[in-house]
């Protein structure tokens, strides 16, 4: 973010970008760097490459007059006061881009931090197919573009950048796996008096972490913040627990282990990265054959 002292803050000249409809935002000027260059937002910026599995990548081709015009980039602009990047993003494609609610599920971010102002992409995967609509005077095009060609587009500079650092963590699926008993058995709360309860609490708090994402280092992955594909088994008493919104619920009709090791070996054939949270030794083990990463139930306990 820009800091007092180290930049100055410009307000849009004609021609420049502004909001098409009502006031103009705080966050709708120039941050000046000591350098001189000049960057779009004074609380940062944020962009969205949403990936369809079928069409492609979601870019923006950028009218003549916008900074760096007649390029190609990602629908994005300024963030708003006290917006996060992810809102920010979001708001941005819809308004760029006709992106409608609930049609991007976030796998990432990725920030680009100056110090004295930010960009964040937010990479999404598109979960409710959309025909993306010019709404706006700053596109002179929108189009669904293969992975394989984009680096054959005249792109923004700055997108240009960020796509060689991305492209390859397209591939990158994360994915958690729950041992819900073992989880809410670390800690004598008196979770065995309901069973069910204990672990709908805990399924609770992971579909809250699924909404903020999980710092990168800790799946040991690049870049900043991932959103992992969340999936908690349960098993005995604790299959009563309700589903909730955001975790995929398994109910293991025997041993909850063997539900667990199946539901890694679905997760590795489909291409994820998978975290399996356990602190039982021999499961532990089962799970690292099949191809997961084991953490201890102290390590999702620090995450929520």
């Amino acid at each position: 973010m820009w800091k007092a002292g180290r930049v100055s803050i410009e307000p849009p000249q004609p021609g420049e970008p502004r909001r098409p409809h009502g006031p103009r935002d705080p966050g709708d000027a120039w941050v000046i760097a000591p350098t001189g260059e000049r960057y779009w937002g004074r609380f940062g910026a944020a962009g969205l490459l949403a990936i369809d599995p079928h069409e492609g990548v979601l870019l923006q081709h950028r009218v003549s007059w916008s900074h760096f015009g007649d390029t190609w980039a990602l629908p994005g602009g300024a963030r708003h006061e006290g917006e996060s990047a992810s809102e920010g993003a979001l708001r941005e494609s819809q308004e760029e881009a006709g992106v409608p609610d609930g049609a991007i599920r976030p796998r990432l971010l990725s920030v680009l931090d100056l110090g004295y102002w930010s960009y964040t992409t937010l990479v999404g995967d598109v979960v409710e197919p959309f025909a993306p609509t010019i709404s706006d005077p700053e596109s002179r095009e929108l189009a669904w573009v293969p992975a394989e060609r984009i680096a054959e587009y005249p792109l923004h500079p700055g997108f240009a950048s960020s796509w060689e650092r991305l492209r390859p963590l397209l591939q990158v699926r994360p994915a958690v796996i729950v041992d819900v008993a073992n989880v809410v058995g670390s800690v004598p709360d008196g979770w065995w008096r309901d069973r069910a309860g204990a672990g709908g609490r805990l399924l609770s708090a992971v579909a809250d972490l699924a909404l903020t994402g999980v710092a990168a280092a800790e799946l040991d992955l690049p870049e900043d913040v991932w959103f992992p594909e969340w999936t908690g088994v349960l098993e005995g008493d604790g299959r009563g627990a309700a589903d909730v919104a955001g975790v995929d619920v398994v109910r293991a009709e025997a041993s909850g282990d063997d539900a667990i090791v199946e539901a890694v070996e679905r997760a590795v054939a489909s291409g994820r990265t998978v975290t399996v949270v356990t602190s039982d030794r021999g499961l532990r083990g089962r799970v690292e054959t099949a191809g997961a990463v084991a953490r201890p139930a102290t390590w999702l306990r620090a995450l929520l």
